[in-house]
């Protein structure tokens, strides 16, 4: 490697920034139009709170002692208003994150007054899916339009064979030939947003057996927990609508935060 280049090597590597603090010296405001204008924003169609009843089997990669805190997190793969009806298709999960204490034995076998455990944790996801109907639109939505094709000819004249009047002839279109005109459609989706989500929940212990050593009246371990929940879930329906609004004045003075 030459000279230049390892000179070259070692002062990107002796590059260094700085972070320092900077002042608004002036605030701009924006340009708005003022008048009836036409803007497309997103409209609100529904606001709703969906409950959903889940039961599952949750299997631990060993044996359990406790469980001693969950973690849970609402998620939505899907939310789907299938227009031109008000029916919405919810999909999603729950993610769990279970930390719960493991007996120990090799660490310390189990005696008549203690139990020796580790603390672990076990991360599952609880799909759930319902399909529920919307009674009553606060907006209602802009219907798709459906896409069109229409086919057409045009008259072809042939010769006629043999067997037929010299003057007549054949009318009617080409069979080789194809025409049409079609037009689509590009409507827009409506979409959710997720807003928050209450879960109540209960699990139980199916497989509890005792310890397998002497241990403390009423110690044991399970490996599988049935468990029932109740979600609730709020949220919004909303689809991009052009809508009109009017504005007879561009106040520029913002007086709430003052």
């Amino acid at each position: 490697m030459s000279d230049k280049h390892k000179d070259h090597k070692n002062h990107e590597c002796q590059v260094k920034t700085t972070h320092c603090n900077c002042e608004s010296r002036e605030h701009h405001h924006p340009q708005v139009s003022i008048g009836k204008i036409v803007a497309k924003v997103p409209v609100v169609l529904a606001e709703l709170t969906l409950q959903i009843n889940v039961d599952a089997i949750i299997t631990f990669p060993e044996p359990v002692l406790e469980i001693k805190d969950i973690k849970k997190h609402v998620k939505l793969t899907q939310c789907r208003l299938l227009l031109p009806t008000n029916k919405l298709f919810i999909k999603g999960f729950v993610r769990k994150n279970i930390q719960y204490a493991s007996p120990s034995p090799e660490i310390e076998p189990s005696t008549s007054k203690s139990v020796a455990s580790d603390i672990h944790s076990f991360t599952t996801d609880i799909p759930f899916q319902c399909t529920t109907e919307i009674k009553k639109f606060l907006t209602c939505p802009v219907m798709p339009k459906t896409n069109k094709r229409n086919e057409f000819d045009f008259l072809v004249s042939q010769p006629l064979p043999s067997g037929f009047p010299e003057k007549d002839e054949l009318q009617s279109n080409d069979l080789s030939q194809f025409h049409q005109e079609s037009k689509q459609f590009y409507n827009e989706l409506p979409f959710c947003e997720l807003i928050s989500s209450k879960i109540i929940e209960w699990d139980e212990a199916i497989d509890r057996e005792p310890l397998p050593t002497s241990s403390p009246l009423g110690e044991g371990f399970f490996t599988k927990v049935e468990e029932k929940m109740v979600l609730d879930i709020d949220l919004k329906v909303l689809q991009n609508q052009q809508i009109r609004v009017a504005s007879t004045t561009n106040d520029d003075c913002c007086d709430c935060c003052d």
